[in-house]
């Protein structure tokens, strides 16, 4: 590159040669001129915006900066309120999973093991050598408070199902003859064929016989409706109780009935008194178990009642 000078103190023009390699170096002396100046000047507003000679630069910096905290706790109260939220329906569910385990509990007839409340359960272990603690981030925390309401609900669900399964098997047993009528002896006569005590032939005895004083109390051996209380022929003074699943009882020779046709009976209740009446040779229950109206041994029923409560 060449540049001529003219002067009017030259008598003659000068000319210089510029290689490009000055002519970079050049450019770059004019950039880093530009640079120091700008920096001079940022830090001279700076100053100045410090000492409040620049009040306009002042309260632009101080507005910036408000807006930027602004929108910190805006983003950590969102964060927060949603948490909060998140934590409240745990702690609904929580007690929703305390009452069915209560319930539970009192349906299996296992109690369960003490927990004294608001104190922490025991829990420890010695920090791992090879992998570092390290703080939980927001989305770390969110992502695991999901992970548990998620487990809560697959818990409640389960719980929810096993209750309505104990409670389904605990009416059933309710409805089964499984108590014993009367507080007495019954091996006079048991379930089965037998020489009739009347008649002397071979008949089929489609119960058994409790042998008890006049008066005793006789209880229903399970819940049910009462659908026969009245006077039988052969039965005497008769109650029969409907337990529902097709099972109906029935208790003969009677001296005196406490209940009536419809009646809801409960399991255990005094229904009537034992008798003489009807077809008898004395004081004493005959007790009768039917499933679909054919005649089952009461026997079994009694005894695997007896056999469970002993386990």
């Amino acid at each position: 590159m060449h540049i001529i000078l003219v002067s009017d103190r030259l008598s003659k023009s000068r000319s210089l040669t510029l290689s490009t390699g000055q002519l970079l170096l050049a450019a770059l002396a004019a950039g880093v001129a530009v640079l120091v100046i700008a920096s001079a000047l940022f830090w001279l507003s700076a100053r100045y915006a410090a000492e409040v000679r620049l009040p306009f630069l002042h309260d632009m910096l101080v507005s910036a900066q408000a807006e930027e905290s602004r929108r910190s706790e805006t983003y950590l109260r969102q964060n927060l309120n949603a948490m909060a939220i998140k934590l409240g329906e745990l702690q609904a569910q929580l007690m929703r999973l305390d009452a069915l385990g209560e319930r539970l509990s009192a349906l299996s007839g296992v109690k369960p093991p003490e927990i004294r409340p608001g104190e922490m359960p025991g829990r420890g272990g010695a920090l791992s050598s090879s992998q570092p603690a390290s703080d939980m981030s927001m989305e770390d925390l969110t992502r695991e408070l999901n992970a548990l309401s998620r487990r809560m609900d697959n818990r409640n669900d389960y719980l929810g199902a096993l209750e309505s399964r104990l409670f389904d098997d605990k009416m059933k047993k309710k409805l089964l003859p499984t108590i014993q009528p009367v507080a007495g002896a019954w091996n006079a006569s048991s379930f089965g064929w037998r020489i009739d005590p009347i008649t002397g032939q071979q008949a089929l005895h489609e119960g058994v016989d409790f042998i008890a004083p006049v008066g005793t109390t006789i209880n229903a051996a399970a819940g049910g409706v009462v659908i026969a209380a009245e006077t039988h022929p052969q039965y005497g003074l008769m109650v029969e109780i409907d337990h529902g699943n097709d099972f109906i009882t029935r208790y003969a020779h009677a001296s005196k009935l406490l209940v009536k046709v419809g009646d809801l009976v409960k399991r255990g209740v005094k229904i009537a008194e034992v008798g003489n009446s009807g077809r008898s040779t004395g004081p004493h229950l005959h007790f009768e178990v039917r499933f679909k109206g054919v005649a089952q041994n009461p026997t079994r029923f009694l005894q695997n009642a007896a056999l469970a409560s002993r386990k």
